[in-house]
């Protein structure tokens, strides 16, 4: 007979396999996207010294610093391959001004002219950078500064400060591709923790749970601060799955639409009447109520899986009762949160059916895979 002492252990993850998980694993590289991001930048930098400094390069502190321009503040892929071209070609413009300010400067040699030149081009560089082609604008003003200095640079030191800045360019649009964050992973792993939080309040209202004050506002606060997020992610996510962004906003709103209804089922009439009540309210409308529940997780489990398979519900089953019998048995106190929760009730079917929609284009690499055989 075996002994105690004698049971397999699972051996621990050697570090270097914990790191390649980390990488590889969408999950872990959206839980630990500021390292990756940090890390990324980092390597870029020490590869823009070696290229620059390392070989003795005149002014190669420009190409460092217009890497960290271009993709300093770049994560997700979705805005990378955008932006990061914007902001290749505003630097490309801004170094040719540049050079074409020192060279007047040299044939005419009037420096008041030259600053007016300057401020010129930087008062139609700021009339474009709060548009929609901002990077381009922002970008093109800084280049021209870098290189022209302000204007009493010599063609060479403009020439050697243009070829750094193409330097650190094509440095960084090499590194932005490297380890980059997916958006559409930020926002299912975003959008399934909300709905996992929206579940468990729902149940714990449900069961005639009392939730302090200060822990709702907390939780509430930080779901909404979550969906604002969501908002932002989602220019970035139409682009990475090739879904209109019309679809995503409908997402948003039947999102936004549950979390009001919940938001006034936890402080409207069904939170003035006892634990006891709220507990017969819960076995009236039991059946409608866990499946309110089931399909809030399910469908974060398949927004954290990016599998329809994981929702383990049919495409279609309303969940809102037609008939007003269930709110004819309630006391009257009780018949208005309970139409609430039918309110509810439609907004999630609605939510689960949106979702279910664009779910085949979730998965990052697979939809990937099936555009390159198309």
């Amino acid at each position: 007979m075996a002994s105690a002492d004698s049971r397999t252990v699972i051996p621990r993850r050697p570090a270097v396999s914990r790191m390649v998980r980390a990488i590889t694993s969408p999950y872990y590289r959206y839980r630990h996207a500021k390292v990756l991001h940090s890390l990324r930048v980092g390597l870029a930098m020490l590869f823009s010294i070696l290229a620059t400094t390392g070989i003795d390069i005149p002014h190669g502190i420009w190409s460092s610093v217009t890497l960290l321009v271009v993709i300093g503040g770049l994560q997700h892929h979705g805005n990378i391959r955008k932006k990061a071209a914007d902001r290749a070609a505003g630097t490309l413009l801004g170094a040719t001004l540049g050079l074409a300010l020192i060279v007047q400067q040299n044939l005419i040699g009037s420096l008041p002219l030259t600053y007016v030149l300057m401020s010129i081009v930087a008062a139609i560089c700021a009339w474009f950078a709060i548009g929609s082609s901002g990077y381009i604008g922002l970008l093109t003003a800084i280049t021209m500064c870098i290189v022209a200095g302000h204007g009493d640079n010599l063609i060479d030191v403009g020439l050697w400060r243009t070829l750094n800045v193409l330097i650190g360019i094509v440095i960084a649009l090499a590194f932005s591709f490297a380890l980059p964050l997916h958006a559409t992973y930020s926002w299912r792993y975003g959008l399934a923790a909300n709905l996992r939080e929206c579940a468990q309040i729902y149940t714990r209202l449900l069961e005639g749970e009392t939730i302090a004050e200060d822990e709702q506002v907390k939780r509430f606060l930080q779901i909404n601060r979550r969906l604002v997020q969501l908002r932002s992610l989602m220019p970035s996510v139409a682009k990475e799955i090739d879904v209109p962004q019309t679809k995503l906003e409908e997402i948003q709103r039947l999102h936004r639409s549950v979390l009001s209804s919940l938001e006034l089922l936890a402080t409207g009439p069904l939170m003035q009447v006892d634990a006891l009540a709220r507990s017969s309210y819960a076995a009236q409308c039991g059946a409608e109520v866990h499946a309110v529940r089931a399909i809030l997780l399910a469908m974060a489990r398949g927004l954290r899986f990016g599998r329809a398979t994981h929702f383990g519900i049919p495409d279609a089953a309303p969940l809102a009762q037609t008939s007003g019998d269930a709110a004819l048995r309630l006391p009257l106190d009780l018949q208005g949160p309970y139409w609430l929760g039918q309110r509810l009730a439609e907004q999630v079917d609605g939510l689960r059916a949106a979702l279910l929609e664009t779910e085949p284009n979730w998965n990052i690499e697979r939809h990937s895979r099936v555009l390159q055989k198309i």
